[in-house]
């Protein structure tokens, strides 16, 4: 019988990555790559040191209780609502993430996806797909400037900087933001950002972006008040999660036309969808894909793997979000 420790692998993953871990690990990998159904999980867990998820995965009280023998829990996403880590933390398991290594490119999409709202360009590209395309005039799909206009940022933390980087020195948009604690002044200076309060954010910008983290302190944080402040001209961009929006609040404010658009990466109850987001043709949909470039999903995953094999070589892991239990395990 093997005397390696075993490790659940919850999704595939890139081969190369998959090899280095099973040069120190019996590796149990779910081959089909389907979410697991609760139980399946339980099971597939009995016996494993380590298990390697996705944000697809719960991991809470139950699962811990029903699976006594796990220490470790690498997941490949810098989010980390699908973990209750204080729990984890109660009985010794180490929980890691994958944070920074996805900067750049959620930047990148999240910015996209605030360009293609205030440019209507999902509305354009199913006009043309359906024929509906007849003959140009001066107001077809005539949208909102992103040049010059206020960004506007709810959450400054590495993801946020970067989209405040990008408005500020590509496209001269005067930028604000709010956040649980102010930046220092050299940070905000090198972004050109300026703090406001929250009331204030969602009444000034022009393109308002959500990037801050879900914790259940703002679960629906956006809400119906907070967008009844928007301009009617204005855009909102999700690249954070689900829960941070009330969507049927959300829904009823896009069809009053207050904000006039929305784009949406993160849904609550994803993969499923709001039924009626799906009606309205002010908004851009896509299925959480803002990490979605070969490069950063590989040193996803790659940092996930680095974080397990550091944990059995006796090593801290790089990214670990309750380092505390690691001298408790030692």
């Amino acid at each position: 019988m093997s005397q390696r420790p075993a490790v659940f692998v919850a999704r595939q993953a890139p081969a190369a990555e998959l090899a280095r871990l099973h040069a120190l690990f019996d590796v149990d990998l779910n081959e089909p790559d389907i979410v697991l159904p609760r139980s399946e999980l339980l099971q597939r867990l009995q016996g494993k040191l380590a298990c390697m998820i996705t944000g697809s995965e719960r991991i809470d009280a139950e699962l811990l209780e029903a699976c006594p023998e796990l220490r470790f829990v690498s997941t490949v996403s810098v989010g980390f609502n699908h973990i209750d880590v204080p729990a984890c933390t109660a009985r010794g398991v180490v929980v890691t993430n994958t944070p920074d290594v996805l900067t750049e490119s959620t930047a990148d999409f999240g910015f996209a996806l605030m360009m293609a709202a205030a440019r209507r360009m999902s509305e354009g590209e199913r006009m043309l797909r359906d024929g509906r395309w007849q003959r140009w005039s001066w107001d077809l799909l005539a949208g909102a400037d992103v040049h010059g206009a206020t960004l506007g940022i709810l959450g400054m933390g590495r993801i946020g900087q970067a989209i405040a980087r990008r408005g500020h020195h590509g496209f001269g948009m005067p930028v604000i933001y709010h956040n649980r604690s102010r930046l220092d002044a050299a940070i905000e200076a090198a972004v050109g950002a300026r703090y406001v309060s929250q009331d204030e954010l969602f009444a000034q910008a022009d393109h308002l972006v959500l990037v801050l983290p879900y914790a259940p302190a703002v679960h629906h944080i956006v809400g119906a008040r907070q967008l009844a402040l928007m301009k009617p001209t204005a855009t909102l961009t999700n690249v954070a999660r689900g829960g941070i929006v009330d969507e049927n609040a959300l829904v009823a404010a896009l069809r009053a036309g207050r904000p006039g658009a929305a784009a949406l990466d993160v849904f609550e109850g994803e993969p499923q969808v709001n039924p009626a987001l799906l009606t309205l043709p002010n908004t851009v949909l896509t299925p959480h894909i803002a990490s979605a470039t070969i490069k950063t999903r590989t040193a996803m995953a790659a940092l996930a793997v680095d974080n397990l094999l550091a944990l059995v070589s006796g090593r801290p892991p790089l990214t670990a979000l309750n380092p505390e239990v690691l001298d408790r395990q030692t």
